[in-house]
């Protein structure tokens, strides 16, 4: 007989291999993403969190732990900058965890949440790194050159991997 690996097993591991996939994803791409005057910014670990919150069950899951704490790591790694993502990260996926409720559950509802959580989360690290003199550029200028090519290039991340997951969920749901 096969045991099943526990979801929360299935979780961490997933999400590890999110986040280090979103900085593989950004150094072999790095000629395309971030051609001047575009940047395209993959957020798989962001994805992962907000599909989570919408298959699994978040308290089982302590996703707000999880997501501070991958927030803190993704600080620390892939920023310098400590205490931006790791505030952000829990607020977006709370908010999409609220948001999605709120719908009836299909790929169109998680597709317009997972849209306004990766506005949010690209929004509000614009502004935390604006606020510290970080970010030098005009708020016509993110929106046109790294909200909108961010937002296409998660939301066709969405499409591809939305129905894998989902099943990887439903499959280990207990």
């Amino acid at each position: 007989m096969k045991r099943k690996v526990p979801i929360a097993i299935i979780f961490v591991v997933g999400q590890f291999l999110a986040f280090f996939m979103d900085g593989s994803i950004s150094q072999i791409l790095s000629g395309t993403l971030f051609k001047y005057p575009n940047t395209m910014v993959p957020c798989l670990t962001m994805m992962w969190l907000i599909l989570a919150a919408f298959f699994g069950n978040s308290k089982k899951l302590h996703l707000s732990a999880w997501a501070a704490i991958i927030g803190f790591i993704f600080d620390m790694y892939y920023t310098g900058i400590l205490g931006v993502y790791v505030f952000i990260f829990p607020l977006v996926v709370y908010l999409c965890q609220v948001i999605y409720q709120q719908l009836p559950p299909s790929f169109m509802s998680g597709f317009l949440v997972y849209f306004l959580g990766i506005t949010v989360l690209v929004t509000l690290g614009f502004v935390a790194n604006a606020f510290i003199g970080q970010a030098s550029t005009s708020v016509s200028q993110f929106l046109v050159n790294t909200l909108a090519p961010t937002l296409a290039l998660n939301l066709v991340f969405l499409a591809i991997l939305y129905f894998p997951i989902e099943t990887l969920y439903r499959t280990h749901r207990r």
